[in-house]
């Protein structure tokens, strides 16, 4: 079972995005809680991928046309941690 701990900013985020999106987001947490990173590979709609640049050592999961979530893995089975929820937004503050 893997942990996900989100950024504390996301509360605020949570309440400007679509609820399509938000709801992508739970099943995405639910994927990652059962099955960890390697089961969003399995679903192609997810599109996961490593990201570069800025981004070295973070992931990137599709959660629509526009939105992607960002996280990064902190402990082999044991941690995801989700730094935003970005409508395709990469440049990091």
């Amino acid at each position: 079972m893997w942990e996900i701990f989100e950024h504390w900013h996301l509360q605020k985020r949570f309440q400007r995005l679509p609820e399509e999106v938000l709801k992508r987001y739970e099943k995405w947490k639910d994927i990652v809680k059962i099955s960890g990173p390697a089961g969003l590979r399995l679903i192609k709609g997810f599109h996961d991928e490593l990201l570069r640049g800025k981004w070295s050592g973070y992931r990137s999961s599709r959660l629509g046309l526009r939105y992607r979530v960002i996280y990064r893995i902190v402990s082999r089975k044991i941690m995801v941690q989700v730094i935003d929820i970005t409508a395709h937004d990469y440049r990091r503050k």
